[in-house]
C-alpha cells in the first residue's frame, strides 16, 4: 500500500508523527500502516537487543519477527504504564530467550540468562556512513567486524546492556526499564562490559603490532622480482 494512501481518515505517512500510545491505539483498532510505521520507529533497537541476546544475525530476525507478531497480537493489552519502546524490548527478550530455552533443550545447554524482575539479561555496531574511498570503508568494516565479534564474546547479560547504552544510547534508567533490572544493577554491568571489552581489544592490538608492516610472502616476493627486472633490464641495455 502506497504512502500516501488513506486509512481511518489519516494517511500511512501522517503515523510518523503521532505518538507511541496513539500509534499503539491506532494498531489496536486495526491500522495496517500505523503498524508498518512502529515497525520502521523501533527496527534497529529491538534488532540491536535480539541479535545482542542471541548472537545470531538469521535467530535474531527471526525473533524479531516473533515479537512484532505478539506485540500484534497483544497491542490491546498496551495501557501506557510503560514506554512502548520499553513493551516491546520486553517482548523481543521473551521471544529470543524462548529460542534460547528451545535450544538448550535441542542441545542439552543451560538457557544463557533468567528474565525474572532481579535478573533480567541486560550492539557499537558502528553506523557506518558512506566511505569517501573503498580502503576507508573496507577498514570501517572491518573494525565493526571485531568489534561485533568482541561483543559476541561478552557474557550476555553485560553484552546488551552495553548494547542499549553504548549503541542505541539509552540512559541508564531507560536501560533498567526496559531490562526490569534496578539501575545499580545497569550502572555495573555497563562497567563490565566496558572493562571486558578494554582487555580484549588491548590483547587484539598487543597481538596486531607484531604484525604491523608485514612484508613476507607474496609482496617480499614481487619486490625481489622487481628489482631483479630491472636489474636485468639495465644488465641488457
Amino acid at each position: 500500500m502506497s504512502s500516501g494512501t488513506t486509512i481511518g481518515g489519516a494517511t500511512a505517512r501522517d503515523w510518523e508523527s503521532v505518538d507511541d500510545r496513539a500509534l499503539a491505539a491506532a494498531v489496536g483498532a486495526g491500522e495496517r500502516d500505523a503498524f508498518v510505521c512502529l515497525m520502521r520507529r523501533y527496527n534497529q533497537r529491538l534488532y540491536r537487543l535480539a541479535r545482542a541476546t542471541l548472537r545470531d544475525d538469521a535467530e535474531a530476525q527471526d525473533a524479531l519477527q516473533d515479537a512484532y507478531l505478539a506485540a500484534y497480537r497483544a497491542i490491546g493489552a498496551f495501557r501506557g504504564d510503560a514506554q512502548l519502546s520499553t513493551w516491546l524490548s520486553r517482548l523481543v527478550l521473551n521471544a529470543c530467550l524462548a529460542r534460547l530455552r528451545r535450544d538448550a533443550r535441542r542441545h542439552a545447554v543451560a538457557p544463557m540468562v533468567s528474565t525474572s524482575a532481579n535478573d533480567a539479561p541486560d550492539h557499537e555496531l558502528m553506523d557506518e556512513s558512506c566511505a569517501s574511498q573503498p580502503d576507508d570503508a573496507l577498514m570501517r568494516a572491518q573494525v565493526r567486524a571485531l568489534l561485533e565479534r568482541k561483543l559476541d564474546a561478552l557474557p550476555e547479560a553485560f553484552r546488551v546492556v552495553f548494547v542499549l547504552r553504548c549503541v542505541e544510547e539509552l540512559s541508564v534508567e531507560e536501560t533498567a526499564q526496559c531490562l526490569g533490572i534496578p539501575e545499580s544493577t545497569v550502572r555495573t554491568r555497563h562497567f563490565r562490559a566496558r572493562s571486558l571489552l578494554r582487555e580484549s581489544l588491548s590483547q587484539e592490538l598487543d597481538l596486531a603490532e607484531r604484525d604491523v608492516f608485514s612484508f613476507d610472502g607474496a609482496r617480499c616476493d614481487s619486490i625481489v622480482a622487481a628489482v631483479l627486472a630491472r636489474l636485468d633490464a639495465r644488465a641488457s641495455e
